[in-house]
């Protein structure tokens, strides 16, 4: 027996409401741009919107002119998406508070995850969105995952609750470490001063 080995997040798609409700959350609060549309192939009652969240994949949203934006929260049982997680620059995610203030959506003002900092609040159409910005860079040539996995391991030797700043900070260290040579014979820390 042999996997299916993923490669990445190919689109998620979504059932939206009317087409403008989509086009302007998702291109007009959040900055995607709205790519292209299209019937939905399998049921031609319903338009197929595709939007670019910034990383050349795509967000899509199933949209029919009879529905209309219903802003209770979508379910939460078992088999339910919880929230929709968009990375944002540091740059941006510090003015995400006063920009969504301006437009008057309610959200939980910044959130401590540790490795990254998180705002939450809820689409047109009552769906969890979580603004998200990671707390570093990964070296050249790692991965926010390669650098997350490594700070894990130190975060449980050393028997911490939760990913800290320093288990960041060790673990892109040992991953420049392994990663990049050096003509040094004794690549420890020194006393420069």
């Amino acid at each position: 027996m042999r996997k299916l080995q993923a490669q990445g997040i190919h689109h998620i798609t979504l059932v939206g409401a009317d087409r403008q409700t989509s086009i302007d959350f998702w291109e007009g609060v959040l900055g995607m741009p709205f790519i292209f549309e299209q019937p939905n192939l399998d049921d031609e009652s319903e338009s197929h919107l595709y939007f670019d969240p910034g990383d050349g994949r795509l967000i899509t949203i199933f949209t029919s002119e009879d529905r209309k934006p219903d802003r209770s929260r979508t379910s939460m049982e078992p088999g339910a998406v919880h929230h929709l997680a968009i990375n944002v620059s540091k740059a941006t995610f510090f003015q995400a508070v006063e920009r969504l203030d301006e437009r008057g959506i309610r959200h939980s003002g910044v959130k401590d995850r540790g490795f990254m900092d998180s705002i939450y609040f809820t689409d047109p159409l009552g769906f969890l969105i979580e603004l998200a910005s990671y707390r570093f860079e990964p070296p050249a040539g790692s991965s926010h995952a390669e650098v997350l996995f490594e700070a894990h391991k130190l975060r449980v030797a050393a028997g911490d609750r939760a990913i800290a700043d320093i288990h960041l900070s060790d673990a892109i260290e040992g991953i420049t470490l392994k990663s990049q040579p050096s003509l040094s014979d004794d690549r420890g820390p020194k006393k420069a001063y």
